[in-house]
């Protein structure tokens, strides 16, 4: 399975580069894609109404400032939805928080800290882990690893 990697705006591709750093360290493939739920809209529609059957296992949405772009996908799929609040507002990202954060009963969005990437590309690998006993197991050396430093 892979996961996609949806940023707002071209200039988010900095603050998201850690999650498809990290999912491909996991071995797993990492789709990156710019759309905006105000500026596409069709296009967030479509990509989120079809990404199961284009085999994604989890989408991860970076957004700032409004931040829709994860609830803008949790509406259209039953995949598991992982936001990331960006930082860059006035507001020092809190106002992408609140956005991302507070999603209706029946869409949830897991959301992570501002600027939190590479947490949800590790949840995003944890989800796929519980079918994916490699990914379990690279992500088990992974947390090894900080027992050692």
């Amino acid at each position: 399975m892979k996961v996609a990697v949806l940023m707002g705006s071209a200039s988010d591709k900095a603050k998201m580069a850690p999650a498809t750093e990290l999912l491909e360290q996991f071995g797993i493939e990492a789709a990156e894609e710019v759309m905006s739920a105000h500026r596409t809209p069709e296009v967030v529609a479509d990509f989120a109404s079809r990404a199961r059957e284009m085999g994604f296992g989890a989408i991860i949405c970076g957004a700032g400032m409004a931040a829709h772009l994860a609830g803008a996908v949790a509406a259209r799929t039953t995949l598991p939805v992982i936001g990331v609040p960006l930082s860059g507002s006035a507001l020092s990202g809190v106002d992408a928080l609140y956005a991302t954060v507070q999603m209706p009963r029946g869409f949830p969005v897991a959301t992570v800290a501002i600027d939190g990437a590479a947490n949800a590309a590790l949840l995003a690998a944890e989800i796929l882990a519980v079918h994916d006993a490699g990914v379990a197991e690279r992500l088990a050396e992974y947390r090894a690893g900080f027992a050692k430093r």
